[in-house]
């Protein structure tokens, strides 16, 4: 296990009716902006509970993140928040509103170029703090600094840090108005975030493959339930609550991670706009299938301990793995190839040459450059 400084400051509130914790948890000193996406918090109700909960506070509004959320929706959100003095942020949506609000939170004190703060991650400014309430599980933003943010005129997904937030509520019985789609591409984010940390190398650390295992057959165990239409509280629970746990550091102590799949992934979407969920379906099962000699051991171990393949030739049970791994993603009524999701085969080139000019090495070992990155794309048609 490699050295590591660990911190997590986020405080968790989880359950039934924890909206109503809003007042225990905000100063009525602060001028708060709420930063909702499209509309769906008012017709899943959560819209009228965090109004109830701030009776009394000074807040505005601003609506309109979108999913991948867009640097151009956001400036009008920064600019906003300048203009109302704000002093404290609380985004109310799934990962694209909060990550959009770190990007706010960010660049509100910011007397430079915005662009700037995604593409230089020297720069130091001071960030408004921000809290959020998780309407949609998938990316576990709601427990770390990283945010994804879209540059339309670019065409570009941009990885940003950003702050923690200062505490985030999660009621799982909000879950229950969203579409089965949306569902289906929050477990397969989760599942992959989980992978991406833990389909690396073996032998680094007995903890953290048994944390990121016990996620990954946890949502293999629950997705049955979570796509019928009525799924117990106990699986949407466990649902919030893995996507929580897959990305906000806890299961990455010590130990190399990957993230060529995301990578890929937010290429995608960049050109297509495809789900991101979507696109991660796609990619993984070819970078495993492509990375298989350098990943083989740790895809030995997760076929034997997540999907119990023990027989077979080592080939076999490797290929039978990846297999499992990409029928578990179509289970969820996901198409797993880039030409079933009407995707042109020109976007591989755009995404390889991008590669290539940023002289990008990526994965757990660095060697994952543009050739390989083609390779992989041409498995994905």
């Amino acid at each position: 296990m490699k050295n590591f400084t660990f911190e997590n400051p986020v405080k968790i509130v989880f359950g039934k009716d924890t909206i109503a914790q809003l007042p225990q948890l905000l100063s009525k000193n602060e001028k708060i902006m709420l930063t909702f996406g499209g509309g769906s918090a008012k017709k899943n109700g959560v819209y009228d509970q965090v109004v109830k909960a701030l009776e009394g506070y000074d807040y505005t509004e601003f609506w309109g993140i979108e999913a991948n959320p867009r640097f151009e929706t956001l400036m009008k959100g920064v600019e906003a928040a300048r203009k109302e003095n704000v002093t404290f942020l609380l985004a109310i949506g799934g990962g694209s509103v909060i990550d959009g609000t770190k990007f706010i939170s960010k660049a509100i004190k910011y007397n430079g170029d915005e662009y700037e703060l995604l593409t230089n991650r020297k720069i130091i400014t001071e960030y408004t703090p921000l809290a959020t309430i998780v309407t949609l599980a998938a990316t576990g933003s709601e427990m770390n600094n990283g945010a994804v943010i879209t540059v339309e005129r670019t065409h570009e997904k941009l990885v940003m840090s950003g702050d923690f937030p200062k505490f985030s509520i999660l009621d799982p019985e909000i879950l229950y108005s969203l579409p089965k789609f949306q569902i289906a591409c929050g477990i397969i984010d989760t599942f992959i975030h989980t992978l991406e940390q833990y389909l690396t190398k073996t032998g680094q650390s007995r903890l953290m493959d048994r944390w990121a295992e016990g996620i990954l057959q946890s949502l293999v165990e629950i997705a049955p339930e979570l796509m019928k239409p009525e799924p117990s509280y106990d699986a949407m629970a466990d649902f919030m609550l893995s996507a929580t746990m897959a990305l906000n550091g806890f299961i990455s102590m010590g130990i190399e991670e990957d993230w060529v799949t995301h990578m890929i992934g937010h290429e995608i979407t960049a050109y297509t706009n495809l789900t991101h969920g979507v696109t991660l379906a796609i990619v993984m099962p070819r970078v495993m299938e492509v990375l298989k000699e350098e990943k083989g051991d740790k895809i030995l171990q997760y076929g034997e301990r997540v999907w119990g393949i023990t027989s077979g030739t080592l080939e076999e049970r490797i290929h039978n793995t990846i297999a499992c791994t990409r029928e578990f993603f179509e289970s969820l009524d996901i198409r797993t190839s880039l030409s079933g999701n009407d995707i042109p085969e020109s976007v591989s080139g755009k995404i390889v040459e991008r590669w290539r000019s940023r002289k990008w090495k990526l994965g757990e070992n660095r060697n994952v450059d543009a050739d390989l990155v083609r390779i992989i794309l041409d498995k994905c048609k």
